[in-house]
This record gives structure tokens, C-alpha cells and sequence, in this order.
């Protein structure tokens, strides 16, 4: 019986994972921040240089030593830590959000990829963003503070983590929103709170009781706290929690945005 030359309809000819599909579309991702580098990677790291200065310069003086650690090498790791997760969800998040304004998005949702291999393509996109940025930041600050590696596993594990974390936010914040003012509320009233009010610039164990327990209840604290665990080698928090929040989030996260991608919510006219 002779059949067919060509495939079912629907029938995918190259396989169950279209690799070259999905290496392609996290080059186009990583491309489109590359050519503006100045903006995207450049401009973060000097901003955290300039955090850097100002409490080197105002306050790092005058403030003892954190559990042994001098402040401006405690701080170090923090800062690496924001410049990270913040970049790596601004790369998810105004790629579509980008795409769905300019009417480009369908560029996306037509080749042959399926929900997973969009969610991977995207997401590892904005993981690459915020390793490169902190890579650069840590580089930066080298000839201003010793910043050491006590811990390496941790400093991998939490960079990776925490990026894939606010990529796959950023995912979500793309694909919610319809303009600009949408995202940059998701950025004002949510990523920077939850950034800032996290142990970036100061020890939590120096809050009072009700506002320590209440940072235990930030995901972004355990981020920070881990991968400064990996770097000073001193944490705030429990370590095992931390790994267990940044696996449980990036599941939970993961499966929304496959979600999203799969139904084409408020990607498909």
C-alpha cells in the first residue's frame, strides 16, 4: 500500500522537540537585546555602580560590619542580585509586550513551536539577559569591593533561579498586558517593592520582629539571601527554604505561562 509523501495535517517532520525552532527563536531573543546593549546591559550595571557609590560614599563608613562582613561587601551581592532578576524580567516582558503592539507577535505563535518550546526560547532568553548583566556588574565592582565565591553551587544555583523566576514573570506581565502603563504598574507595584523591601540594602535581622517575619513571606528575599549566602557565605534565612521556594515558584510560574501559550490568552486576536 503506498502512502502518503506528505505528513498528517498537523504532523510535525522533525521530531517531538523542534530544536532548531526553538534554538532560533532564543538567538532572535538575545539579538534583540545584544544590538542595544547600551540600554539594555551598559545602563543597568552603571545604575548599580551609582547605588554602589552612594552608600560606599555616604553611609558605608559609618555602618559596622554585618555578621562580620564589612557593609559594602554584604551590599556587593545584592546589587548583583537586583541588576539580575530586574533585567532578566524586562527582556520577557517588553519582547511581547513589543510584539503584540507593533502586531508582530504572530511572527511567534505561527512557526511549527509548540507551547513548551515558545516558553523555553523566551524564558532562556531573559535568563541569558540577567546572567550577563550580573556577570558584568560583579566584573565592575571588582576594582571597588573584594567580592569573593565562598559557596559556588549557591551563587549558580540562586543566579540561575532568580533569573528564570522573573523571566518567567516577565512572561506573564507581557502577555497581561495592553500597553506600556500596564507593565510598568507590574514593574512599580510589584517587582521593585518586592526588590527592594527583600534584604537588598540592608540585613533583615536588624528589622523588628513583625517586619522580619513578614519578609520571610517575599520570594525575593530568599533570591537575595541565597546568593549571598554563596558569595559572603553568611544567610539571614534557611537555605533549604530558599532552594525549595526557587524550585517550587519556577514550577508553579513555568506551567502558567505554558498555560498562556498554549490557549493563546490575549496573544490571538
Amino acid at each position: 500500500m503506498n502512502q502518503s509523501p506528505y505528513p498528517q495535517e498537523g504532523a510535525r517532520r522533525f521530531g517531538a522537540v523542534n530544536w532548531l525552532g526553538v534554538w532560533t527563536l532564543y538567538l532572535k531573543e538575545v539579538r534583540r537585546f545584544w544590538k542595544v546593549m547600551t540600554q539594555t546591559i551598559a545602563a543597568p550595571v552603571i545604575t548599580t555602580l551609582l547605588y554602589l557609590a552612594i552608600f560606599a560614599l555616604a553611609i558605608g563608613k559609618f555602618r559596622p560590619d554585618v555578621h562580620g562582613v564589612p557593609f559594602i561587601e554584604f551590599l556587593a551581592p545584592g546589587l548583583i542580585m537586583m541588576t539580575m532578576i530586574q533585567n532578566a524580567f524586562a527582556n520577557t516582558s517588553s519582547s511581547i509586550l513589543i510584539s503584540k503592539i507593533q502586531g508582530n507577535i504572530v511572527d511567534v505563535l505561527m512557526p511549527p513551536l509548540s507551547a513548551g518550546e515558545l516558553n523555553v526560547g523566551i524564558a532562556l532568553a531573559g535568563v541569558t539577559r540577567g546572567l550577563v548583566c550580573g556577570l558584568v556588574t560583579a566584573a565592575a565592582m571588582l576594582p571597588f569591593v573584594h567580592i569573593g565565591i565562598a559557596h559556588l553551587w549557591a551563587v549558580l544555583f540562586f543566579a540561575a533561579g532568580a533569573s528564570l523566576m522573573l523571566a518567567l514573570l516577565g512572561i506573564l506581565g507581557g502577555v497581561w498586558s495592553e500597553k506600556f502603563d500596564h507593565l510598568q504598574a507590574v514593574t512599580n507595584f510589584i517587582v521593585l517593592p518586592l526588590t527592594f523591601l527583600s534584604g537588598t540594602f540592608y540585613s533583615v535581622s536588624q528589622l523588628p520582629d513583625f517586619v522580619h517575619e513578614l519578609t520571610k513571606w517575599n520570594p525575593v528575599f530568599y533570591l537575595i539571601d541565597g546568593f549571598r549566602y554563596g558569595v559572603t557565605g553568611h544567610a539571614d534565612g534557611s537555605i533549604a527554604t530558599g532552594i525549595a521556594i526557587v524550585i517550587g515558584a519556577n514550577l508553579v510560574l513555568w506551567t502558567a505561562c505554558h498555560l498562556l501559550f498554549r490557549t493563546g490568552y490575549r496573544l490571538k486576536a
